[in-house]
């Protein structure tokens, strides 16, 4: 899940559905966050402990490979990303085409989606092509409630079909800060500390609150929901190119003329193998 987590476009809540535990991870986090027996909130710590250590585990791997290859292959990575989001947005439709097919009149949600990306794309605090630097000296108050705020959407994203926290992260500028702030931390720069916990903090309200709010709208709105979910990965695409401007040492966005199209069939080739095993899991 970590590993999945990690990377834009793939969800975690997707390895967990093809590992067969998704229903218990949400079950899991449901009765810590409601008023459930003490005998199921402590089946669910203990399931979400266990959980818990292979994630960080995988997470620590991700983070340690991924980042030694944004400053010299950030337009291999970013090429990758893509391919990991193209494939994905025909998987969902695939996936979800009850709730798509003949409902095209919440192609509005999908427009929504589209320019709710842009915006926070052009807008985010990395958008002026300074970077971003998550360091304890340059955090103001502003940033520290953005990264709050972000990191509360991110962790939801862990129960939507489809889409990643990554990918969220990515919407908002901070994917290459708070990856890069990870691997600073676990080097023993702790001076990248502060927004991590800022960073956790967001993601313990986010399970609080928005999984709930998002669980009630997938089912009593799911095809509006799912049409805003296609327009926020296809309005992605074009935070994958801004990303190398997010990096603490900005590189310019990538342009068809840095695209690795080796990379891109990569991750188209990744997703469409990850969909063939889930698709071998469901019929076994």
């Amino acid at each position: 899940m970590a590993l999945a987590d990690s990377v834009p476009g793939v969800s975690g809540g997707t390895i967990a559905f093809i590992l067969g535990f998704y229903d218990d991870f949400i079950n899991s986090l449901n009765s810590l966050m409601s008023k459930s027996p003490y005998s199921d909130k402590k089946k669910a710590m203990s399931f979400l402990g266990r959980l818990g250590i292979g994630w960080i585990s995988g997470m620590l791997i991700s983070v340690l490979f991924l980042t030694s290859f944004f400053e010299s292959s950030i337009y291999s990575i970013s090429s990758l990303f893509t391919g990991f989001v193209l494939l994905s947005i025909p998987l969902i439709i695939n996936e979800e085409k009850d709730f798509v097919i003949g409902k095209y009149r919440n192609l509005i949600f999908t427009v929504i989606g589209i320019a709710v990306v842009v915006l926070l794309t052009y807008f985010n605090p990395s958008s002026s092509g300074s970077g971003i630097s998550l360091a304890a000296g340059n955090l103001t108050p502003g940033l520290v409630i953005y990264v709050f705020i972000a990191a509360m959407i991110a962790i939801s994203a862990m129960v939507l079909p489809g889409i990643s926290g990554s990918t969220i992260l990515l919407i908002f500028g901070l994917y290459t800060g708070i990856i890069g702030s990870i691997r600073q931390v676990i080097t023993f720069n702790f001076e990248y500390l502060p927004i991590l916990i800022i960073f956790f903090f967001g993601i313990v309200t986010g399970v609080a609150t928005t999984i709930k709010l998002i669980r009630y709208v997938l089912k009593t709105h799911r095809s509006k929901a799912i049409y805003t979910i296609l327009g926020l990965m296809i309005g992605s695409f074009y935070a994958i190119f801004m990303g190398p401007t997010t990096l603490e040492i900005p590189h310019p966005a990538m342009t068809f003329g840095t695209f690795n199209v080796t990379f891109f069939l990569i991750g188209v080739a990744l997703i469409f193998a990850l969909e063939k095993i889930k698709v071998f899991f469901k019929n076994k």
